[in-house]
């Protein structure tokens, strides 16, 4: 009988080890995350480099990187998630950005007709995917070629999207 409760709580403790492996593994972050979701994508799909930023980079500039994680990561408000480590969970863009692409021509035509301002306007157009992602980057990578006098860190399309296969 004791023999039976040991295997089972062997077998157990098994189960738990395993359960706790794959949920560590499925939170950890690859080198390379490609930017693709279920939609169409218009321009070749970005491979990101988290390696890169999250390490190099920061590790050549701290000061710039002061954020850390909160760079790139942020909550509802906008305010970085600065204290993120390995292993925790982190959501996608999309399950916020959750409009696909950028902002189509007519919304954009409405919002001149409308005559938003731009402070609304950069709010609204937040919720598409695309075009959370561009001011994320593009704004980073303006600061970071304004802070170091250069040129290396790619703000326009053809520099971070590669040419799409026909």
């Amino acid at each position: 009988m004791k023999t039976k409760g040991y295997l089972t709580a062997i077998a157990i403790g098994v189960i738990m080890l395993f359960a706790s492996v794959a949920l560590y593994a499925g939170t950890t972050v690859p080198d390379v995350i490609k930017m693709q979701n279920d939609y169409e994508h218009t321009k070749g799909i970005v491979e990101f480099s988290h390696k890169k930023h999250a390490e190099d980079y920061a590790a050549a500039n701290p000061k710039f990187y002061k954020n850390k994680c909160g760079e790139c990561h942020h909550d509802e408000n906008g305010k970085p998630l600065s204290d993120l480590k390995e292993g925790d969970n982190v959501q996608k863009c999309i399950d916020c950005h959750k409009k696909p692409g950028e902002v189509p021509k007519d919304i954009k035509k409405e919002w001149r007709t409308k005559k938003l301002k731009k402070k609304e306007k950069d709010k609204l157009s937040l919720e598409w995917h695309a075009e959370a992602l561009h001011e994320n980057c593009r704004t980073c990578h303006k600061k970071w070629n304004k802070a170091n006098k250069s040129k290396a860190a790619p703000t326009t399309c053809t520099k971070c999207h590669p040419k799409q296969e026909k």
